[in-house]
């Protein structure tokens, strides 16, 4: 390196606080840790022995009701926001012929599931809560908790007469196409076999927890859950905490992300030991809630809720937007990059919405680097460079932040963030880092390696054996395992082809919601479709999109709705150059769900709309502007 370069970088690092070639250098060594060869295989499936983990430790009473023969005009697989969403969708649109299915006690989902103590939403609640003018409901705070979800998604459903349309504690066991009566037909846990002309799979993306495929995971001795199943009977108290059982219990936590990060402050708090096992760091930001402001809330226009929630995601995808309306953590990374490319070069901002994605949501970066990359070149390698600077410049306060608050320097350093910030997903709390200060709490960085044994007494790592009473897995959920082991029930459609044979190859659809094979079916989720921060958003523009369709197909005559082969083939086409083309970005992140355990794009099962979901929303908008259901094979009654 000559002279003058020498000279160029010392004042860099001087200017910005840090050396940005030392930390590219460390986010790869970093994400070198974590690679495995084994990819999704290192967990292990919630059966057999290690069923007793989604069991429901939330329902008093069984019901009990005689198997169902009926049929009905709609079945609706789940009820968390996507199922209550489409219901609620379809009965706007005067569908009212409709039965929803759900394994657990009520509506929730998610929220149902996952009452772990500290649980809360990461999204605003404004934003995050769906169809929030036309119910009046007022979140408690600007961020809202498990209970209060809870209890908007029962107040949710009972706006839109949702209970007397639901089967509670009823899981699906299989559904198949018949093609001699042209209706499907879903077999349950509770000897149901129900007939539908339309079926929607609203399983949701987080729905099967995960066990890592650790040696001697059924010897252990003690006590053992998931904290999607949490054990209030051994650990006392509620998702507020105040776990009084646990005082004279030894408690080892596997796992550090958002779920971890929100009940180990009460575990610690309670517990007489804590051993928090961790793999990777999260990125923990300040989260600064808030009450909310009801005479502001209630004071608001007509139409302030979706405008909210696509300034939210505009901003979180790269468009350039005049305010920032919820101006929280997730959105100040935006603003400091919208104003340092505007304060060195007013004339880039046309370029602003395509070439952000290269740090939050890649997915636009090398599509516009194609499109843009002439006599400009230069210009677009300064934005890129810009954008790489901003999020280094945010992750350094976030990582500035472990040595304020932890008093322990190599406990500070090891959950220290070194990844760009939307590899994974942000956290944000107020009590986490702090916990780690408790002298009953000791964090057990394994450097990436993760956990290679349990014993009957409890978890070995590097030779020492820590001895614990509870094992608590906060390991998330399959994501890129096969479609029908994460909806726990097989789909067969057209002369028996199962969608695990249809997709062994990779994720086949049209606008994600439709596959060839499977007629007068609609799946619901991220895959091949506009995946938003603010899942909900996502859920509640598919529900309009079926209640859109169906709606059509009954004014049409239509009995049989199906994509036509050359639809799918042309979206799969369209995902794979605007998704797949996100692995640069991927690739220099560390191992997890949003890139599939670092197996990048070796299938286009997982990848979602590359343009955004703003364009995705818009272009399904467009679509059905066109009244034809285009790309949608139509059989006439």
């Amino acid at each position: 390196m000559s002279e003058v370069n020498i000279d160029r970088k010392h004042n860099q690092t001087e200017e910005l606080g840090f050396d940005p070639d030392a930390l590219a250098e460390k986010y790869l060594q970093e994400r070198d840790k974590r690679l495995r060869e084994d990819g999704n295989d290192q967990y292990l499936e919630v059966k057999g022995e290690f069923s007793y983990f989604v069991e429901d430790p939330y329902t008093d009473e069984k019901i009990e009701r005689s198997p169902l023969e009926d049929e009905v005009e709609v079945i609706i697989v789940g009820g968390g926001f996507g199922g209550m969403l489409a219901a609620a969708r379809l009965r706007e649109a005067g569908i009212d012929d409709f039965r929803i299915i759900e394994k657990g006690g009520d509506f929730g989902g998610t929220w149902y599931w996952n009452r772990y103590p500290g649980a809360s939403c990461d999204i605003e609640s404004y934003v995050y809560f769906p169809l929030l003018e036309e119910t009046g409901f007022v979140p408690k705070k600007k961020y809202t908790d498990a209970p209060e979800t809870l209890e908007y998604c029962q107040i949710l459903s009972k706006k839109f007469k949702l209970y007397e349309s639901a089967c509670f504690q009823t899981e699906v066991t299989s559904t198949e196409w018949d093609e001699e009566t042209q209706r499907w037909i879903v077999h349950t846990n509770q000897n149901d076999r129900m007939r539908a002309k339309y079926i929607v799979h609203s399983n949701g993306p987080l729905n099967r927890p995960k066990l890592p495929a650790i040696t001697g995971i059924n010897k252990f001795k003690g006590h053992t859950f998931h904290t999607s199943r949490w054990d209030y009977e051994y650990t006392g108290g509620s998702s507020f905490g105040n776990l009084s059982r646990l005082k004279d219990k030894k408690v080892a936590v596997i796992g550090t992300g958002a779920t971890a990060v929100q009940c180990v402050p009460h575990l610690g708090e309670a517990a007489e030991k804590l051993y928090v096992f961790q793999r990777t760091p999260s990125s923990i930001d300040i989260r600064n809630n808030k009450e909310t402001d009801e005479s502001w809330l209630t004071s608001q226009k007509p139409g302030w809720h979706n405008e909210r929630r696509n300034n939210f995601e505009s901003l979180l995808t790269g468009a350039p937007i005049k305010e920032d309306l919820v101006s929280d953590g997730w959105t100040e990374a935006f603003r400091l990059l919208f104003g340092s490319i505007r304060s060195k070069a007013p004339s880039k901002l046309t370029m602003f919405s395509w070439a952000v994605t290269s740090v939050a949501s890649p997915e636009m970066y090398k599509l516009g680097f194609k499109q843009f990359m002439t006599n400009k070149a230069m210009a677009h390698m300064d934005i890129r460079n810009a954008m790489q600077m901003a999020d280094y410049q945010k992750m350094e306060k976030v990582r500035s932040r472990a040595d304020k608050v932890v008093q322990d320097k190599d406990t500070a350093e090891s959950l220290k963030p070194y990844y760009n910030q939307f590899c994974k997903r942000p956290c944000f709390h107020d009590e986490y880092l702090q916990t780690f200060n408790l002298p009953s709490v000791e964090l057990i960085d394994t450097d990436g390696k993760g956990l290679s044994e349990i014993s009957e007494k409890g978890i070995i790592f590097e030779g020492k054996e820590y001895e614990v009473d509870c094992i608590i897995f906060a390991t998330g959920f399959e994501v890129g395992t096969d479609y029908s082991r994460r909806a726990g029930y097989q789909i067969y459609g057209v002369d028996g082809v199962s969608v695990s044979e249809k997709w062994q190859e990779g994720l086949s659809t049209f606008h994600g919601m439709h596959s060839k094979g499977y007629p007068n079916c609609f799946f619901f989720g991220p895959a091949q479709s506009g995946f938003t921060a603010t899942y909900t958003y996502s859920l509640d523009e598919q529900s309009i999109h079926l209640a859109y369709i169906l709606k059509s197909a009954k004014e049409k005559g239509v009995s049989k709705i199906e994509a036509t082969q050359e639809a799918e083939n042309n979206w799969v086409q369209t995902i794979i150059e605007k998704a797949r083309i996100t692995a640069d970005f991927q690739e220099k992140c560390t191992p997890g769900y949003y890139n599939n355990e670092g197996k990048i794009n070796q299938k286009p099962q997982n990848n979602m709309y590359g343009g955004g979901p703003i364009e995705f929303f818009a272009l399904m908008k467009k679509w059905r502007s066109k009244g034809n259901l285009e790309g949608l094979e139509l059989t006439k009654q």
